[in-house]
C-alpha cells in the first residue's frame, strides 16, 4: 500500500495518464478504477473525502471488479 497526497496523485495523472473504467463514493471514500494502457496496468485509487489522505492499489486485471467493490481486502 502506497500513501500519497492529492498533489501527487495528480502529478503522476499528468505524467502517466490513465483511464477512469469506474467511480463510486461509499461513505467517506471515493474509489476510482484505472486504467493505464501505456503499460496495461490497472489500479484502485481510495481517497478519504475528509482527510484528503489516498492510496492506490496495483490490481491484476482480473480482479479489477473485486478490488474496486473492495479496495480494502486488497489493501
Amino acid at each position: 500500500m502506497v500513501l500519497h497526497s492529492t498533489q501527487d496523485f495528480e502529478s503522476s495523472q499528468m505524467t502517466a495518464p490513465a483511464r477512469e473504467l469506474a467511480r463510486r463514493q461509499s461513505g467517506k471514500d471515493e474509489i476510482v478504477l484505472l486504467w493505464h494502457p501505456e503499460d496495461d496496468r490497472v489500479e484502485v485509487s481510495v481517497r478519504d473525502v475528509t482527510s484528503d489522505a489516498t492510496f492506490h492499489i496495483e490490481i491484476a486485471p482480473g480482479n479489477a471488479l473485486d478490488a474496486f467493490t473492495h479496495p480494502y481486502a486488497y489493501a
